[in-house]
C-alpha cells in the first residue's frame, strides 16, 4: 500500500492520482482514522505506563493508601478493556479504506480512462498477409482435434478446456522454452504452489473478498486459488529482512492461474483467449529502490525477446492510468497480433510487466538492509509474464496456419515439440 506518510505530505498529488486510475477510495477517510489512530494509541500507551507503575506501587505501599491505588489500577485496566477494541475496530477499517488507494504513477505513464488510451510505443514483427481467408484458434484447434471445449464445459463449465495431443505437447514446449530462457538470464527457476494464504493474496494487491473479487476461494479454509505465479513468488520473501548481495533476487515461476473472469462477449473472447484456468510462466524480481526502473526495462526486454523468438508480430504499449492495477507505478503490455481474432484480426494482449516499487513490499513486511546494521528499508517489487500458454497458442496457431488446415510450429519450439507442424487427423 502507499505509504501513510505520503499520503498526509502530498495530499492532492494522492487525490489526483486516485481520480485517474478510476479508483474509488475516500483519501480524507483514510486521514481522519490514521489521526484516530494515532491518538488512540497515545492515550493506550499512557493508560498501560500508569498500571505499570500503580501496580508496582501497590506493593510498596502503606496498608492504608493500598485500596486506592487497586481501585485506581482497576480503573486503567476497565478503561483499556474498552479501548483497545475501539482501536482495533480502527486499525481495520483504516487498512480496509487505505488499501484502497493505488500506488502512485511513473510521469511517463499516459493519463487516460480506457484501455484504448495507452500509447503505443513501437510495433516489432511483420502482420502476414495470408492467400486465403484465415480462421480463428477454435476453428483450427478443433478441426485439428487437438482443441476439446465442449468435453471441459460438460466437466467443469464454460470457460475450461482440454489441449489434447500436439497442443498439449505444444504447452509444455512453450513452458521449457520460457523456463531455459529465465534460466539463462540469471533467474532461480521454482514450480510454485497453485494456493496461497489471503494474507499474502491481499499482500499482493489482489482482493480475495467480496463481490468484486477476482479469486477462487476454499471454503472454511484461509486460502485461494492464485490468479497468477506473481502472488506466491512475491509471497516468498515475505516478512524477511535481506542482507545487502541478495539483491536483485530474480525469480522464475510456472504455476496454473485461476480466475473468476471469463467469457468476454463475442470473438474477442472466444475459445482459450479468457478463461476460468490456464498455465502461465512468471517472472518476479526483488531490487533496491534505486535499480526498479532498470530491472523493468530488462524483464520488458526478456518478454520480447520471447515473442520475437517465437516469430510473433507485437506491438508495446505503455498503459494508461485507467487501466493500471493497483500496486503498478508503471506497466507495460505486449499485444501479439491475432489473425482470426475480429473481422480482420486484432491486437491481443499476451505479457504485461509492472514495477510495483515498495507498493507490495509494504504490504508483505520485505526489507533489505543496504549494509550490515544499517536501518531497513523497502524492497521494490516487479512481476512479468514470460508466457501465458493459452494466448500464445492462440497466436501460434492463428499466425502459423496453412491453406490446408495444418500449422507449422516456430522453429525455435521444434526440438522441444519433437514435431514440425501439426497436420489434420487421418
Amino acid at each position: 500500500m502507499l505509504d501513510l506518510e505520503t499520503i498526509r505530505t502530498r495530499t492532492d498529488e494522492v487525490r489526483r492520482n486516485t481520480e485517474n486510475r478510476r479508483v474509488k477510495a475516500d483519501i480524507d477517510k483514510v486521514l481522519r482514522l490514521a489521526d484516530e489512530r494515532s491518538k488512540l494509541i497515545t492515550e493506550i500507551d499512557a493508560l498501560r505506563g500508569r498500571r505499570k507503575d500503580l501496580s508496582a506501587k501497590v506493593a510498596k505501599a502503606p496498608e492504608a493508601e493500598r485500596g486506592e491505588l487497586i481501585a485506581e489500577v482497576g480503573r486503567a485496566k476497565a478503561t483499556l478493556e474498552t479501548t483497545e477494541p475501539q482501536l482495533a475496530a480502527v486499525e481495520r477499517d483504516l487498512r480496509e479504506e487505505w488499501s484502497k488507494i493505488p500506488n502512485l504513477t511513473h510521469p511517463d505513464s499516459p493519463v487516460g480512462a480506457e484501455e484504448s488510451e495507452s500509447k503505443e510505443l513501437r510495433q516489432v514483427g511483420q502482420v502476414r498477409k495470408f492467400d486465403f481467408k484465415p480462421r480463428d484458434h477454435v476453428a483450427i484447434g478443433e478441426a485439428l482435434g487437438i482443441l476439446d471445449f465442449d468435453s471441459g464445459t460438460k466437466v467443469t463449465g464454460v470457460g475450461f478446456y482440454f489441449l489434447k495431443d500436439e497442443a498439449m505437447l505444444l504447452e509444455l514446449a512453450l513452458a521449457r522454452f520460457a523456463m531455459e530462457t529465465l534460466r539463462k538470464e540469471g533467474f532461480t527457476l521454482h514450480e510454485t504452489p497453485d494456493l496461497a494464504k489471503m494474507k499474502v493474496l491481499e499482500g499482493c494487491g489482489f482482493n480475495p473478498r467480496g463481490e468484486e473479487s477476482q479469486i477462487y476461494r476454499i471454503d472454511g479454509q484461509d486460502l485461494g486459488l492464485i490468479a497468477t505465479a506473481e502472488i506466491t513468488l512475491g509471497g516468498m520473501l515475505m516478512d524477511e529482512i535481506l542482507p545487502p548481495d541478495r539483491l536483485p533476487a530474480k525469480f522464475g515461476g510456472i504455476s496454473h492461474c485461476f480466475r473468476v473472469e471469463a467469457g468476454a462477449a463475442g470473438r474477442a473472447g472466444r475459445g482459450l483467449y479468457r478463461v476460468h484456468q490456464f498455465t502461465k510462466v512468471e517472472m518476479f524480481a526483488f531490487t533496491r529502490p534505486d535499480d526498479s526502473d532498470a530491472m523493468h526495462m530488462d524483464l520488458l526486454r526478456i518478454e520480447e525477446g520471447i515473442y520475437q523468438a517465437l516469430g510473433l508480430p507485437y506491438r508495446v504499449l505503455d498503459i494508461c492510468t485507467g487501466d493500471l492495477g493497483g500496486p503498478a507505478y508503471r506497466k507495460f503490455d505486449l499485444e501479439a497480433w491475432m489473425p482470426g481474432r475480429g473481422d480482420n484480426g486484432q491486437w491481443g494482449e499476451v505479457t504485461s510487466t509492472s514495477n510495483c516499487t515498495d507498493y507490495q513490499a509494504r504490504r508483505l513486511g520485505i526489507r533489505f538492509r543496504r549494509a550490515q546494521g544499517a536501518k531497513p528499508e523497502l524492497v521494490h517489487t516487479l512481476n512479468g509474464t514470460a508466457i501465458a500458454m493459452s494466448r500464445t497458442i492462440v497466436a501460434i496457431l492463428e499466425n502459423y496456419q496453412q491453406a490446408d488446415g495444418s500449422v507449422v510450429i516456430p522453429e525455435v519450439l521444434r526440438p522441444l515439440c519433437g514435431f514440425e507442424s501439426i497436420g489434420p487427423k487421418t
